[in-house]
């Protein structure tokens, strides 16, 4: 009878764990790219980028376009929507096809000891996917960290990046936690104050301001990508109505980030993005008479340290209830 009573409350626990649960988060990893996929459908996929991708139908002749740097794309919301653009590597009716080096959710430079790792526009410079140091799936959450090297033009490793991505699978809404770490590696690295950068988001043409109805908000209480542009806060968000349905984007840039709260560099078209080292460009427009360059700088060995939260939601956020995510985030 006691072990019978044993095996039953054993189950009983087995059953709760299991109805605790959330949803699977797991990788499938291809030649270029890792699929991430939360309860067997697709969320996003890492793309190494360092070569040149199928494009979609119809944008070029080749059909190939050449990506300079790792990407997330694309993104979706837990019901499938794709947030982000799909230019340059999928046709979509209605989107702008300028900057084709905004692709995805991606994390770049300009302006790093004479290089620009920004725009992407060639081969060289370029940030290169150098291997997957841990890709473990689960209940709830799945971690992907990568190493890259920042490669300048004269073909030497300027940066060694190191970076772990977690992918959280929660109600109503998918986020992302990224741990950054930049290393200088060999000689000093300056990082000069520029609005090109750093860590940003392409959104989908329906999420734009103009010509969407994509609406940002800002930790500050800033609404609009006029009054957002520029200014220090805590997180942005960007939302807006798809099929009926409200869906939006979250960043919120983590305390122990360099140059925290970060600038943001916020755009009517869909560039979305928070870039803590432009500091002198977005004080000089704002604050001319007191505006100050930041000029990062690391000795050879020196590391710099970046973190940030996506969160894909749908349903509207407030800012209270963004307020109460980034405390939990900010821990």
């Amino acid at each position: 009878m006691k072990r019978y009573l044993i095996s039953v409350i054993i189950g009983l626990l087995a059953f709760a764990a299991g109805c605790q649960a959330g949803p699977s988060v797991t990788f499938e990893k291809g030649d270029d790219k890792i699929d991430v996929l939360i309860d067997g459908k697709p969320f996003t996929s890492y793309l190494f980028g360092g070569k040149a991708y199928q494009r979609g139908e119809g944008l070029n002749e080749d059909g190939k376009v050449f990506l300079s740097k790792p990407v997330l794309f694309p993104v979706r919301s837990p019901s499938g929507v794709v947030v982000t653009r799909g230019y340059p590597l999928v046709e979509v009716e209605g989107e702008r096809n300028d900057h084709p080096h905004h692709v995805g959710s991606f994390f770049t430079y300009d302006k790093i000891n004479g290089n620009d790792f920004w725009n992407g526009k060639q081969a060289s410079p370029q940030i290169k996917h150098v291997k997957v140091v841990e890709m473990k799936g689960g209940s709830g959450k799945g971690k992907l960290s990568t190493v890259m090297h920042w490669v300048g033009k004269d073909g030497k490793v300027v940066l060694e990046e190191k970076r772990s991505m977690v992918f959280i699978a929660g109600e109503n809404e998918y986020s992302i936690d990224f741990s950054i770490d930049l290393v200088a590696r060999g000689e000093k690295v300056v990082f000069g104050d520029t609005k090109e950068g750093m860590f940003a988001v392409r959104t989908a043409g329906w999420l734009r301001e103009k010509g969407g109805n994509g609406k940002y908000l800002s930790s500050n209480g800033d609404e609009t990508a006029k009054n957002v542009w520029g200014k220090r806060a805590k997180w942005v968000r960007i939302e807006g109505d798809k099929d009926g349905k409200v869906i939006g984007i979250a960043i919120l840039h983590h305390p122990s980030s360099v140059n925290y709260p970060t600038y943001w560099h916020a755009r009517n078209y869909g560039l979305f993005a928070a870039n803590p080292l432009g500091q002198y460009v977005f004080e000089k427009k704002r604050n001319p008479e007191t505006a100050k360059r930041f000029n990062l700088t690391l000795a050879a060995g020196e590391n710099a340290h970046f973190g940030f939260r996506v969160i894909v939601y749908e349903g509207t956020r407030t800012k209270g209830q963004l307020e109460s995510e980034f405390k939990q985030f900010a821990k």
